[in-house]
């Protein structure tokens, strides 16, 4: 854009590539022939192409122009440019963040230099020179500063290996712009990224989108030499029919070592619990007609699926149509083209929703990693009820096409909201509820077996809570406590779908004083702790509220034996405790989901929530149970324990010495 620098004259900016290099040029807008500014910096390629240039004039002590210029560049970061060099530069690109996975870090090896993981060797031993002339007191105070900031960088956590308690991890974060982030949780640093070639506009990709991100593989113990990756699924376009393109790449290093352009679209990607010898995962990619597509395409991959093949369900949602369908594979391909990875799919069953009374608007499932404790639920009357624990429940919550607008925007007799919970593999509905006079947006979490979801009661004016939790009524004859104890009951029984269980559900709402912008609930590695909601507020703050207070069993006066098991008695609506907020004070500005990953301390989850702001923590629900805190005084139980062995030492002597008084009497 033409900047006015004087009366009368005006000036542009012109930006150039040229291999690593930029050049930036302003010229006079009456006379293109000289120049006012010719300028050439060396920019880091993963940021792509310039997007958008602005300039800025300002005096110089001489009296003459100068120009600064703030480019927006193709990974969406933002640079300020003065006198050739860059000022400073902002990775706004993770305002956009798509998805998120989490990676874990390299073990660390004894014997192999540190140097190796973290620094090259020439940062290591000029770490080591610095050291040593701080210790003759030999150091500048650059040196001091520059010691000082190694000691933080080699902190415990920011250490590039990983811990014992599974707190040090690589969060892999995918932005709209197309680029991988790798942050590290102990400090928040950007460890890599990479701008991603299958992202990048080209001619056969006119309009690339990325979808989501999916851990491809992940090494253990036996096959530790092999670097994590991770996949990365877009397409060439908004429509769910553009063709797809895949990406791989490596957790460490932010290397794509493998992309590829599809022939087929990506409507949907299924992550397989299979993994091959290289313990790569096996995934299904489903195009827009409803063929699935086996990943990676090798010979083991295809015998892996083959033995497993009937045993593959998944299921669509059509959105604007109200149509929910279930699906299973059915032969190869019977295309034109042989493709060996390529399979057919048969139509098992449908719901169709009436489309003059009900629109789907929400739909949400249990997450593939978490853990259940038990299946069995002890209750205050030495009862026993068991828990309905299905990865195929299916949650959908729908709502009069009057009242798919905004809040207010139609009557409370005009609206209403129906929720779903169905079987993925039979379509079987197991629950039904309709809320009158209610209406969207609405936020839902499903965990083990219950589901708790938000939404406006137009009647009331307030938000409101629900909580449906179901449960297996066909193990209701084995209640007996001590087969539970001792283990001689049949909850390691195979359990279909196809056996048709019979299930009671239990429900209870609660008004509930804000706006929901993300639901999230906690995950521990063995499922023993409490579980908590953590609730993303209209304010842009993250709440954690103890799930017991979301117990449909809850009564305005609960038993004795009730108040025991731990149930809250009843209120019309869910308390917010200020020392709850796990962001304490601050606000996550733009606040768009909040990702739980469970650690390896059974207490303690991992929360990170992202928007404008990214914000990470460690959270324990139940309290850390089983370990020491960070304030813990090492001393003092240091100087405890050397008391009391003084102490016994000293009382061994006098009873020694009186038991040798005594014996010479």
């Amino acid at each position: 854009d033409a900047l006015s620098i004087s009366e009368g004259q005006q000036a542009f900016a012109l930006v150039q590539h040229a291999g690593s290099n930029i050049h930036l040029t302003v010229k006079p807008a009456h006379d293109w022939d000289s120049n006012l500014l010719k300028e050439s910096i060396k920019m880091d390629q993963q940021r792509g192409f310039v997007h958008k240039v602005f300039i800025n004039n300002y005096i110089r002590t001489d009296r003459s122009h100068g120009f600064r210029a703030l480019i927006v560049m193709e990974d969406h970061s933002l640079l300020l440019l003065q006198q050739g060099a860059i000022v400073w530069s902002r990775e706004d690109g993770l305002a956009s963040i798509i998805d998120v996975t989490t990676s874990e870090l390299p073990v660390e090896k004894a014997g192999v230099s540190v140097a190796k993981v973290e620094l090259n060797l020439f940062e290591w031993l000029k770490g080591h020179v610095l050291k040593l002339k701080g210790t003759l007191m030999l150091a500048t105070p650059e040196d001091i500063a520059a010691i000082q900031y190694m000691r933080l960088k080699s902190s415990e956590k920011s250490k590039m290996t990983r811990d014992h308690n599974g707190f040090r991890k690589l969060l892999i974060a995918l932005t709209r712009a197309g680029k991988l982030f790798a942050l590290h949780t102990g400090d928040g640093r950007i460890v890599w990224s990479h701008l991603l070639q299958s992202l990048h506009k080209s001619e056969s990709c006119r309009q690339p989108i990325g979808l989501n991100l999916h851990q491809w593989q992940v090494p253990h113990h036996h096959a530790l030499d092999e670097n994590p990756s991770v996949l990365v699924v877009g397409r060439c376009g908004p429509s769910s029919d553009a063709l797809g393109v895949l990406s791989l790449v490596d957790s460490y290093t932010g290397k794509e070592f493998s992309s590829l352009r599809l022939v087929h679209s990506v409507a949907q990607v299924i992550p397989l619990p299979y993994t091959d010898s290289t313990e790569q995962r096996l995934h299904l990619l489903i195009d827009a007609d409803k063929h699935a597509h086996l990943y990676p395409k090798t010979p083991e991959a295809i015998d892996i699926f083959q033995s497993e093949f009937s045993n593959v369900y998944w299921y669509s949602v059509d959105d604007d149509n109200g149509i929910i369908k279930g699906y299973a594979l059915k032969t190869k391909c019977s295309g034109n083209v042989a493709d060996e990875f390529c399979f057919d799919s048969r139509e098992l069953w449908s719901i169709v929703l009436p489309s003059e009374s009900e629109k789907i608007i929400t739909t949400a499932t249990r997450k593939l990693n978490e853990a259940v404790h038990t299946q069995a639920k002890l209750i205050a009357d030495q009862d026993v009820m068991y828990k309905y624990i299905s990865s195929n429940l299916l949650f959908v919550a729908t709502v009069a096409p009057k009242a798919s607008g905004e809040i207010g925007s139609v009557t409370p007799e005009e609206s209403w909201l129906v929720v779903y919970l169905i079987d993925t593999v039979t379509g079987r509905v197991l629950h039904r509820m309709t809320h009158h006079g209610s209406q969207g947006p609405v936020q839902a979490v499903l965990s083990e077996n219950w589901v708790v979801y938000h939404y406006f009661n137009l009647r009331a004016h307030r938000y409101e809570m629900s909580v449906i939790e179901i449960y297996d009524q066909s193990r209701a004859d084995n209640k007996d406590v001590w087969k539970l104890v001792v283990g001689n009951h049949n909850l390691t029984s195979p359990v279909s779908s196809y056996s048709r269980a019979e299930v009671i559900t239990k429900s209870q709402s609660y008004f509930f004083t804000h706006s929901l912008k993300a639901i999230a609930v906690t995950l521990t590695v063995k499922g023993i702790t409490s579980k908590q909601l953590l609730i993303g507020t209209i304010g842009d703050q993250v709440l954690a509220l103890d799930k017991r207070f979301l117990d449909p069993r809850r009564s305005v006066n609960p038993t004795q034996a009730e108040r025991e098991e731990g149930i809250i008695p009843l209120t019309d609506s869910l308390p917010i405790i200020p020392q709850s907020y796990i962001t304490h004070s601050l606000r996550v500005e733009g606040l768009q989901s909040i990702i739980t990953v469970a650690a390896k301390l059974e207490s303690t989850t991992l929360v990170f929530a992202h928007g404008l702001d990214l914000f990470f923590t460690h959270y324990a629900p139940s309290r850390t149970y089983d370990s020491l805190t960070e304030d813990f005084s090492y001393a003092l139980l240091l100087i405890t324990i050397v008391a009391l062995v003084a102490a016994i030492f000293v009382t061994w002597i006098l009873s020694q010495r009186k038991e040798l008084q005594d014996r010479w009497r």
